[in-house]
């Protein structure tokens, strides 16, 4: 493992291999580092769905994950079934954005990103970065034009024509320490949100052109970031079941209270997805899975019974939830319960 990444594993900053999972080993980052140099393309691989997955996203009806050795799969069948995209990468990919049914992006170690237009059945490679020797941790698009990515050692990188070239953006924030940006997101009637390592929060009202530091109310690390169906209300994750509620672009907070069957809810909270209801739902370590009908006030907790470290969520056309994490690909209903393998 490059000197660097073993340094802030060592030290504990490092927010997983993937800035998702909370759980997962470093030797799985390893592994994907080492499998790129056999082959540019990831590997196809009947096993595909029941590898580690961190992502999911809709691209319009069909849905898309990604996940560990470049793998990509789609489903147009509501997750019963699933096709391997052709990739060229064998990177461990951390998160997928998809603007419509068609154009979408991909992000993942040695600073990548994939771009597809063809609602994710097939993949280019626009940036690469292998001097920064650490990921790429999520991204958010705009519009078709103006998108960002964010990542470990306080990358942020910006593009202004739909990912033909990618800028180093860093300076815009003050993050002297380069400490890991973790999540992005879009909040409604107010602008972009960034939550990283150290409790660290950013925010921009004009798109990006400028960052302001935010006074969070958390020193830990923040795993992840969502904008709710209200203006201005937003809410950050992390590590513990801490979770974070402002509705007023960041202003203020409010931690809100988890608790599962047993007491409060410690396990650490991955991925977040706003669904077409305005419900709100989160996944994260010991197979947890919390629903929000009241816009984020207050959420129902259930953890699974296989404990399954989950690291991301998306809605089915049903009502369902496919989940995705460790192990591959879970389909249940709408709380989380009632697996069902693709």
């Amino acid at each position: 493992m490059r000197e660097r990444g073993m340094a802030q594993a060592r030290r504990g900053a490092w927010p997983l291999a993937t800035g998702a999972m909370l759980v997962l080993a470093l030797g799985m980052w390893t592994g994907s580092v080492e499998a790129a140099a056999a082959d540019e393309y990831s590997t196809e691989s009947a096993k595909a769905s029941d590898s580690l997955l961190i992502d999911a996203a809709h691209a319009g009806k069909r849905l898309v994950v990604v996940g560990d050795r470049g793998h990509i799969l789609f489903s147009d069948d509501q997750g019963k079934t699933w096709t391997q995209a052709r990739v060229p990468t064998r990177q461990l990919l951390t998160a997928v954005f998809f603007l419509d049914d068609k154009r979408g992006w991909a992000v993942g170690h040695d600073a990548q990103i994939l771009a597809s237009t063809d609602g994710g059945a097939t993949w280019s490679k626009q940036f690469e970065d292998l001097s920064r020797e650490a990921p790429l941790l999520d991204v958010k698009f705009l519009d078709a034009q103006h998108g960002f990515a964010v990542g470990a050692y306080g990358a942020l990188l910006e593009t202004t024509d739909g990912g033909q070239h990618w800028q180093d953006v860093a300076e815009r924030l003050d993050n002297p320490d380069q400490l890991h940006l973790n999540g992005i997101a879009a909040i409604k009637d107010a602008g972009l949100f960034i939550v990283g390592e150290q409790g660290s929060m950013f925010r921009s009202s004009d798109n990006g052109q400028s960052w302001t530091t935010v006074q969070g109310p958390y020193e830990g690390s923040l795993f992840g970031v969502i904008g709710t169906a209200q203006a201005q209300t937003l809410l950050a994750y992390g590590l513990r079941g801490n979770l974070y509620r402002s509705t007023d672009f960041g202003d203020s907070w409010q931690q809100i209270d988890l608790k599962a069957a047993r007491g409060p809810l410690e396990f650490g909270l991955a991925s977040a997805t706003l669904l077409d209801d305005g419900s709100l739902v989160l996944v994260g370590n010991g197979g947890s899975v919390l629903r929000s009908h009241d816009d984020g006030q207050s959420f129902t907790v259930y953890n699974r019974a296989d404990r399954i470290a989950l690291a991301g969520v998306s809605g089915l056309a049903d009502g369902g939830l496919l989940l995705v994490g460790q192990g591959g690909l879970y389909l249940a209903n709408g709380e989380g319960a009632e697996e069902v393998r693709p």
